[in-house]
């Protein structure tokens, strides 16, 4: 075998490789179970022909954070509530895959101009 074509088959497996190790992060879902930074567990899940989110454990525990919001590109985007918060105010939510296990769950108000944003972890 000529040493270009060795070489060929050689980078070949290697891409092949690197494809097959990246694909599941590729492929990640956000659907299940993710903790809170303050500790709260929260599900989420397909609902609607989009996603919905609700806090399963802790202190606000049945609290719906965001029901229905569309996938926008890489995000998920609509409105969204914080438990902190009176139940009447709503934002504008954008929810992020940040790799396999991470999520960001961010919130606007007026406008864009006031943004607050929480990282959540995976529960396994």
């Amino acid at each position: 075998m000529s040493i270009i074509k060795h070489a060929t088959l050689t980078l070949s497996a290697a891409a092949v490789t690197v494809g097959l190790l990246a694909a599941p992060a590729l492929a990640a879902e956000p659907w299940g179970k993710w903790k809170r930074p303050g500790g709260d567990i929260a599900k989420v899940w397909k609902c609607g022909g989009g996603m919905c989110g609700s806090i399963i454990s802790g202190k606000k525990k049945g609290f719906v954070m965001f029901k229905g919001i569309k996938k926008q590109g890489k995000a998920w985007k609509g409105n969204m509530k914080h438990p902190n918060m009176p139940s009447f105010m709503t934002f504008n939510g954008t929810v992020t895959m940040l790799g396999a296990n991470k999520l960001k769950v961010q919130g606007c108000a007026i406008g864009n101009s006031m943004c607050d944003a929480e990282v959540w972890a995976r529960v396994k």
